[in-house]
């Protein structure tokens, strides 16, 4: 189907009048400044085109107020810059916007009035030209909040994973990645941008053994680990953590609580016949403590836990293997701003230990306050590798969209 289609499907008088509802539909786009072909197919579209859609769909039936949940998580800079003057402009024009999100620079941008929740409970509405994103913080948490990211400088770094011209392919035959060439360093945090379905999942999940790579390597210390699975790897005697998206179904299981998705990791290593489960209550009962992770209690099965406290579990368990390398997919991705920054610290540890980390991220505030480098995905295509303190968001932006693309860099000239 076509933009024009999803947006009058479900209407009534859809085939018998489509040219009047085409007509309709180019002056309400015109009246709020959505630029759109109404004759494309939407299996062809961005995603910022698709939300576009969205929006259309929403003002073709004439619905008054707007609600949007995380609108940007998926957009460049250039994009969230695009969606923003269609929101201004649909307020203009009479209409009631709720955006949910937490990116506390986009609410101070775009929002009249601010209202914070926690736990459930509505804890204040406050206007947006009377505060500020400390104070908003503290309302948020309940208690006052550093919001600096710190990045700590590890002088001694050494190649620990080199990926050499890594093609990944899908099950449809298209390539989930073309030729990617990096390396990952000890000690250094490499964050991964892209826009969502650039190929941040096959990356991951070809690093740590779980999918088929149609050509290249992966060399973990000279040793080609391609073809290998996760038990094999670990076999090799190499020391590697995954947190991947999809947390409870590749990453926990949900009917087992703390104890047993913390045993998971470490049981093939226990002598004899039976598992002494008494380290791993120890260790279930330390991550609750210090990452404040919320549960009835250890044996609970963790799908009853929040989304926030179920990464909170497999994060912990995956830096307390004492990992070489760390690749992590979106590990604060539904965690609240203080369980956020508490993860960036626990990360922070891991690189001061030496831990070379894959850090894949969305919000790009936070690619740029942590990580050294950044390299950036397109289609599946490196579009380059950046250094984090002499690039911009908007730079990024342009590689995410493969309007720039970056070469030469150090990170892969350099032999190490």
């Amino acid at each position: 189907f076509n933009a024009l289609d999803n947006i009058i499907m479900g209407t009534k008088g859809k085939y018998r009048k489509k040219k009047v509802m085409k007509e309709n539909v180019t002056k309400i786009s015109e009246k709020f400044g959505l630029e759109m072909d109404l004759e494309k197919k939407v299996y062809n579209m961005a995603v910022s085109e698709k939300q576009t859609v969205e929006i259309m769909k929403v003002l073709y039936r004439g619905a008054k107020i707007l609600i949007l949940d995380e609108p940007t998580a998926v957009l460049t800079p250039q994009e969230t810059k695009k969606l923003f003057t269609i929101l201004r402009k649909m307020k203009e024009q009479g209409s009631a916007v709720i955006i949910i999100t937490h990116k506390l620079n986009e609410v101070m941008d775009i929002s009249d009035r601010v209202a914070i929740l926690r736990k459930g409970q509505l804890i204040d509405v406050v206007k947006t030209d009377s505060t500020n994103e400390k104070q908003l913080t503290e309302l948020m948490v309940g208690r006052p909040v550093s919001l600096e990211i710190q990045r700590p400088l590890v002088e001694e770094r050494k190649t620990i994973l080199n990926v050499v011209d890594l093609s990944v392919e899908n099950e449809d035959k298209t390539m989930g990645l073309k030729e990617v060439s990096f390396k990952l360093r000890s000690g250094e945090i490499l964050g991964v941008a892209g826009i969502a379905g650039s190929g941040q999942k096959e990356l991951c999940e070809a690093i740590a053994g779980l999918i088929d790579v149609k050509e290249g390597a992966v060399l973990y210390n000279k040793k080609n680990i391609i073809g290998k699975t996760p038990d094999e790897i670990i076999k090799l005697g190499i020391s590697m953590s995954f947190v991947p998206e999809d947390r409870l179904g590749m990453g926990l299981v949900g009917t087992m609580g703390m104890v047993d998705n913390v045993m998971l990791k470490s049981y093939k290593n226990k002598k004899g016949l039976f598992v002494d489960k008494k380290p791993s209550e120890k260790l279930a009962e330390e991550l609750v403590e210090k990452l404040g992770i919320v549960t009835p209690g250890i044996e609970t099965p963790v799908r009853m836990m929040s989304g926030g406290n179920v990464q909170k579990v497999l994060l912990g368990r995956e830096i307390e293997s004492k990992p070489n390398v760390l690749v992590t997919a979106y590990p604060v991705r539904g965690l609240d701003i203080n369980s956020s920054y508490l993860i960036y610290d626990l990360l922070n540890e891991q690189k001061k230990k030496g831990v070379a980390i894959l850090f894949v991220g969305e919000d790009l505030d936070v690619l740029l306050e942590l990580t050294d480098k950044i390299m950036v995905l397109c289609h599946g295509e490196l579009q380059g590798i950046v250094k984090s303190r002499e690039t911009t968001k908007e730079e990024i932006g342009l590689m995410m969209t493969g309007h720039l693309k970056e070469g030469g860099d150090d990170h892969e000239r350099e032999n190490s």
